[in-house]
């Protein structure tokens, strides 16, 4: 995929494409139990799994968005918030069951705050790590954001 195609991915996505997803609970009498299985709960084949823990009190983790991954993000314990951005919109959603997750499209710029003592992210995403992937510069992102908009829209 050239360049012209990942940029085209990251800008026709607002937060309206972004979901809250609640996955199925097998409850037992001695614990329970969530699974997630390949584009079945989710849109996507999972191709990556990674956790965020210990964040000091105040950190703040994300600060991105992504051409053309999208992931999904879990309070596997504790408690976060996640806010999103498309560019014109912004929406805070909090974290809180390990039953549920918030669906991120490409091209949303997210940033996870408000981490309690002890919490854990865990992130399930539909491709594997590429730093080409990542639009790090919020400046960037609305840049990018901008130059896909209807020049109607950019002047009012």
């Amino acid at each position: 995929m050239d360049k012209s195609e990942k940029i085209a991915i990251h800008n026709q996505s607002r937060i309206n494409d972004c979901r809250i997803i609640t996955l199925n609970r097998n409850h037992h009498a001695n614990g329970n139990l969530t699974a997630v299985n390949n584009s079945v709960e989710l849109p996507f084949d999972l191709k990556r799994t990674f956790y965020i823990y210990d964040v000091p009190g105040g950190a703040e983790r994300g600060g991105h968005s992504h051409y053309t991954c999208q992931e999904f993000i879990v309070a596997i314990s504790g408690s976060f918030d996640v806010s999103i951005d498309d560019g014109e919109n912004q929406y805070t959603y909090t974290l809180n069951r390990p039953y549920q997750g918030l669906l991120v499209a490409p091209g949303i710029w997210r940033t996870l705050q408000n981490f309690s003592s002890g919490s854990v992210c865990l992130a399930l995403a539909s491709d594997h790590f590429d730093e080409d992937d990542y639009v790090r510069e919020y400046e960037k992102f609305i840049e990018l954001k901008q130059s896909n908009m209807p020049a109607l829209d950019r002047d009012e």
